[in-house]
């Protein structure tokens, strides 16, 4: 079985992607647009991507990816425990420049301004392909932010260690496949839930409510709701949504179906589990 995910090696992706599936051939991706293109051409069977963080919110490219292609859904969803360290190259402890995915330099903001202030930062693509820039070329003056297994796979010094804003930094990950699977992992279950994308079918007053009244007399909790542009003029937005606990197979599907009878398009994205990792 091959899997993708976000890379390159020693990426916090692919610390997850080696917890859920430690026997299997991963494959790394330069971005998560090119995780989910591997999963549609059928190059790999499933894709791990980043969905959440607890501190920076949503990753938006994973959602409107989910959005934007059709055939996809979530398999499970896990939490890891997220910790960054500041690493320098061992031949070059002179920096200038502190380079690393936007998501982690957000994570890192407030430690950045109390002992950085004005130093630059650079955007890149993951955390761990700064670490293996920053490795690849000792003579530039950059420090990165990645993960203590990037330092050690790429032979860096670490400056500053847990440099994160906040204790409690976690990230969920999701496992995409072009099957409506539930996949059973041996790991510390928290939860299950079932995700979906509603879009209204026109905006009005009261559109929204009537949506959420749906779930409401039912009682079916949701634990997440979340809106998105539609990038096709300013006020269209879709909806993710996520129903906490078991999916009940007549109250939910009735659900679904007066959605539909409201003119809301609905896309099941899966019922799943969720699983805590190791950091």
């Amino acid at each position: 079985m091959k899997i993708a995910f976000l890379g390159p090696h020693a990426s916090f992706t692919q610390l997850a992607c080696s917890q859920i599936f430690p026997e299997k051939l991963l494959i790394p991706q330069s971005s998560i647009l090119d995780c989910f293109n591997a999963v549609i051409n059928g190059e790999v069977d499933k894709a791990v991507v980043p969905l959440e963080n607890s501190i920076e919110g949503t990753v938006s490219m994973t959602l409107d990816y989910l959005y934007d292609f059709d055939g996809i859904y979530i398999e499970t969803e896990v939490i890891m425990p997220i910790a960054h360290q500041m690493m320098i190259h061992p031949e070059n402890e002179n920096f200038e420049t502190i380079i690393s995915h936007p998501q982690a330099l957000a994570q890192t903001f407030h430690f950045r301004h109390d002992h950085f202030k004005n130093m630059e930062t650079r955007d890149f693509s993951s955390t761990a392909a700064a670490a293996k820039l920053v490795a690849e070329n000792p003579q530039e003056k950059w420090a990165a932010i990645a993960n203590s297994y990037a330092a050690k796979l790429y032979g860096l010094k670490i400056l500053h260690s847990n440099i994160q804003d906040f204790e409690q930094n976690h990230t969920k990950f999701i496992v995409i496949s072009k099957k409506e699977d539930l996949l059973q992992l041996g790991l510390p279950k928290t939860s299950e839930k079932t995700s979906l994308l509603i879009t209204l079918p026109e905006d009005h007053a009261g559109g929204l409510h009537q949506v959420l009244s749906v779930f409401a007399w039912r009682q079916m909790n949701l634990s997440k709701i979340e809106s998105r542009t539609l990038k096709t003029g300013l006020g269209n937005y879709f909806f993710f949504m996520n129903i906490a606990n078991e999916w009940h197979p007549v109250l939910s599907k009735n659900a679904l179906e007066e959605l539909e009878s409201i003119g809301a398009t609905v896309k099941f994205l899966g019922h799943y589990n969720e699983y805590l990792l190791e950091s």
